[in-house]
């Protein structure tokens, strides 16, 4: 299962956060008393940490606190999701990869800024393609096709 997606900049400024999962306030840091958005931002810092500081020759799986990490870099961004440890990493990265695709045939040729100022659309499409922290369709072309659907409806 999906605890949470990642999407960030090379600078750890976060452009994408979807957590299915809320994360345990009494975790590696040991103060119980975090409000869960605290803890998001805590994680999501060090998770960023851990993505960034890592060399290229390591594979792109982590293990981090009670789950795992599975990241891939595409220009400056770095998509992570995290999973449970007994998920399949590869399936994960293919995930992301899909996910990459989804993006590019969505605003041909996608960029950092189409995420920022395009945020909305971003979700959209990452609430169609998971849900409730499972992948619910992988058809690239069912979900842009939803995607448009949903843009006439609006």
């Amino acid at each position: 299962m999906i605890r949470f997606f990642l999407l960030q900049n090379r600078q750890g400024k976060t452009r994408l956060s979807k957590w299915y999962v809320e994360p345990n306030s009494n975790s590696a840091s040991g103060s119980a008393s975090n409000s869960p958005e605290l803890e998001k931002v805590r994680i999501e810092a060090e998770v960023h940490r851990l993505v960034t500081a890592r060399d290229k020759k390591y594979t792109n799986f982590i293990e981090y606190n009670n789950y795992k990490l599975i990241y891939r870099r595409y220009a400056g961004l770095f998509f992570t999701i995290a999973v449970d440890v007994a998920d399949n990493e590869l399936c994960y990265l293919e995930t992301i990869h899909l996910f990459v695709e989804l993006l590019d045939s969505y605003f041909s040729n996608v960029c950092e800024l189409d995420i920022v100022f395009h945020f909305n659309k971003v979700y959209s499409i990452l609430d169609e393609f998971m849900l409730a922290g499972e992948i619910e369709e992988t058809s690239k072309r069912e979900i842009l096709d939803r995607v448009k659907l949903m843009e006439k409806i609006e």
